[in-house]
């Protein structure tokens, strides 16, 4: 299935287009998502967590997925299609219950990428806010991910995105 061979391979039969003209038929779908519009829509709870999609999110959440196999072989039309029918979707029916559809497509090794990936999303843009660290919570919980291993991967991206006082040689030393 194309579900074994993204997470086995992370690419698409190496001919990264193919299947490009029935993506938005895929996820117009809503009863049915497969793990590549599951992983985005994970991503997209994240970033919209509060109801709300800022600029920034967006940006934030596009980078997540353009360096990413096999989004950054995708079409940008197929991109902008994947990411307007998870929004569709999101307004039809909350970010519980996309959440909840999402986590029903993904392998366990997908999900802790998905929550890797929801985690530093929520972190890049400073330390955990209490709502965000329930939000993350209880995506966890959707995931079936340990308290363990969630405060694992969120540890990372403290340390990743930790304000730290740089200088240089070129500028005055801080006080």
């Amino acid at each position: 299935s194309s579900k074994e061979h993204i997470e086995s391979t992370g690419a698409s039969n190496g001919d990264h287009h193919h299947g490009d003209a029935s993506i938005e038929n895929r996820h117009r779908n809503a009863a049915v998502m497969d793990s590549l519009t599951a992983f985005a829509a994970i991503g997209l709870t994240a970033v919209a967590w509060d109801g709300s999609l800022t600029p920034a999110g967006g940006r934030a959440f596009r980078h997540a997925l353009d360096y990413r196999e096999p989004y950054c072989n995708m079409r940008e039309q197929s991109m902008i299609d994947l990411i307007d029918c998870r929004l569709t979707r999101r307004r039809e029916i909350g970010n519980d219950a996309l959440m909840l559809e999402a986590a029903q497509a993904l392998s366990s090794s997908q999900s802790l990428t998905a929550y890797a990936m929801a985690s530093e999303l929520m972190r890049s843009d400073g330390p955990y806010e209490p709502e965000e660290r329930r939000h993350l919570d209880h995506l966890a919980l959707i995931l079936s991910i340990a308290k363990p291993e969630s405060d694992r991967i969120d540890s990372v991206f403290d340390v990743l995105h930790n304000h730290l006082k740089l200088w240089s040689k070129q500028q005055a030393q801080p006080a």
